[in-house]
């Protein structure tokens, strides 16, 4: 037998090995669990949960869902979007702006409410810096329900809950430009205590304080690099 159909012969088995892993992989169900960077209207469940874009956006410029990273990420890659629980102006935390009580729309509150996801997004974290909610300790387990208004003790306690009822899913941190120190490395200590991978984003364009469409864009690449 020739090399040269020797080489097409393990050429096609390689293809036919890598087939049903590619179709796999295509059929994986994301779920996110995020706040107004994540928000579009008509495409959040529950649909009673606040949104930012596109209305509220003003001058911002993305005005169409699929300017969104969430629908870039899914839809470039051929992935399936499970549910997007995102609530705009939302906390990790049950502490909001003004030190009001944020537990109706905390993230801690929405994350039993994803569905069966195959990959966790959680784009946590930039409500808590924004608003200056209480930092509180590293603390990884018997969590009061005073300890879940502030911002490490929930943080932990989310993972925690994410990983033990979602035993199937892979999970996946997104962390914002810009944030306050604490929280940035709040996050990343959290992280790597659960052993959860940290998506730190890097120079994301921003208009009114949220990502414009080259922002989105930016956001869709990082995240599909850490993942992929």
């Amino acid at each position: 037998m020739s090399d040269k159909v020797n080489k097409v012969r393990f050429f096609l088995f390689v293809v036919l090995a890598c087939l049903p892993a590619c179709v796999l992989w295509s059929q994986s169900r994301i779920s996110i669990l995020g706040d107004s960077y994540s928000t579009y209207y008509g495409y959040l469940q529950p649909e009673t949960n606040a949104w930012w874009y596109p209305e509220q956006g003003g001058n911002n410029d993305v005005q169409k869902v699929e300017e969104t990273w969430w629908h870039r990420l899914i839809h470039e890659h051929g992935l399936k979007l499970e549910r997007n629980n995102s609530f705009s102006g939302a906390t990790v935390c049950n502490t909001g702006y003004n030190q009001e009580d944020y537990s109706d729309r905390s993230f801690i509150t929405r994350m039993d409410s994803l569905g069966q996801p195959d990959i966790i997004l959680v784009f946590g974290g930039t409500n808590d810096s924004w608003a200056g909610v209480p930092i509180g300790e590293y603390q990884y387990g018997n969590w009061t329900s005073k300890d879940l208004y502030q911002f490490r003790p929930a943080f932990s306690y989310m993972l925690d809950y994410l990983i033990e009822h979602y035993p199937d899913a892979e999970i996946y941190q997104i962390t914002n430009t810009e944030l306050s120190k604490e929280i940035t490395e709040s996050i990343d200590e959290i992280c790597k205590h659960y052993k959860v991978p940290n998506i730190v984003l890097k120079y994301i364009d921003k208009q009114l304080g949220h990502p414009s469409i080259n922002g989105m864009k930016s956001i869709s690449e990082q995240v599909w690099k850490a993942i992929k």
